[in-house]
């Protein structure tokens, strides 16, 4: 199947999807929704009788929402079609008979869609309901904020099917503390957000039916500053994961120069 994207310059608000993907026989493909309403991109990952899982295409798509955003897009908002899940991670399907060249290939792919998320230049919140699983709890992790649904239910189940939880799962002892994150990782278990929530791990959890109302007011609440400003925080955050405390200093002064330079 060959995929072809159609860009439209619609302008923020109007709430019609900003790119199309259609099947080179003009059919739709079940692929992720991109939407730019009130300055915010809405990329809703779009396989609810899958419970979201993400496929490779699914990957692809989000990347290139994320790494190619229009001036008036402020912030970048994740979430999950249907009422089950956010997305309950890779599909399995992706795992079967996969090369060593080829397993490298696609967690690199996985791999620069979370990065994406992260080093975006934009504030990037995650909306979760139900599910929210492996890769797609990597994807929440490395996203700047994260509102959840009071049915979200955690958990990074890759130990179970004999491979390892890797990429954004760094992340975890920095959300969870150390021993938390090790337990969820060794057993593969599920959480309730309500275990998780007192450890700091989402900002808000609000009823399912509220999910996309709080997402958005803080959405705007993030991005209604200067994106100059956001965009040397963002750097800045993702220096300070990276780099020790001095570094991280140093970084600062001269990105807080640069916010004058102009």
């Amino acid at each position: 199947m060959s995929v072809h994207w159609q860009r439209s310059a619609l302008p923020a608000g109007e709430g019609r999807p900003a790119i199309r993907i259609d099947c080179a026989d003009g059919m739709p493909v079940p692929l992720p929704t991109v939407r730019d309403v009130d300055h915010a991109r809405w990329v809703s990952f779009n396989r609810p009788e899958k419970l979201n899982a993400l496929t490779r295409d699914d990957i692809r798509v989000a990347t290139q929402a994320v790494a190619e955003l229009p001036d008036a897009v402020r912030c970048v908002i994740f979430t999950g079609a249907g009422s089950r899940a956010f997305s309950a991670g890779v599909h399995v399907d992706i795992f079967h008979d996969l090369s060593a060249a080829e397993a490298r290939a696609f967690i690199s792919d996985l791999g620069a869609m979370i990065a994406a998320a992260r080093r975006a230049p934009v504030p990037t919140l995650c909306a979760i309901h139900g599910y929210c699983l492996g890769g797609a709890m990597e994807l929440a992790m490395a996203c700047d904020l994260r509102v959840a649904a009071t049915d979200a239910v955690f958990g990074m189940p890759e130990i179970k099917v004999g491979i390892p939880s890797v990429l954004d799962a760094a992340l975890l002892p920095q959300h969870l503390g150390l021993a938390k994150a090790k337990e969820v990782l060794l057993t593969g278990d599920l959480y309730g957000v309500a275990e998780f929530e007192p450890l700091g791990f989402v900002n808000q959890v609000v009823a399912p039916d509220d999910l996309h109302k709080a997402t958005a007011d803080l959405a705007r609440r993030v991005s209604g500053h200067s994106p100059v400003a956001l965009a040397a925080q963002k750097r800045l955050f993702e220096t300070w994961q990276n780099v020790g405390l001095q570094a991280s200093i140093d970084s600062s002064i001269g990105e807080f120069a640069e916010v004058f330079a102009d």
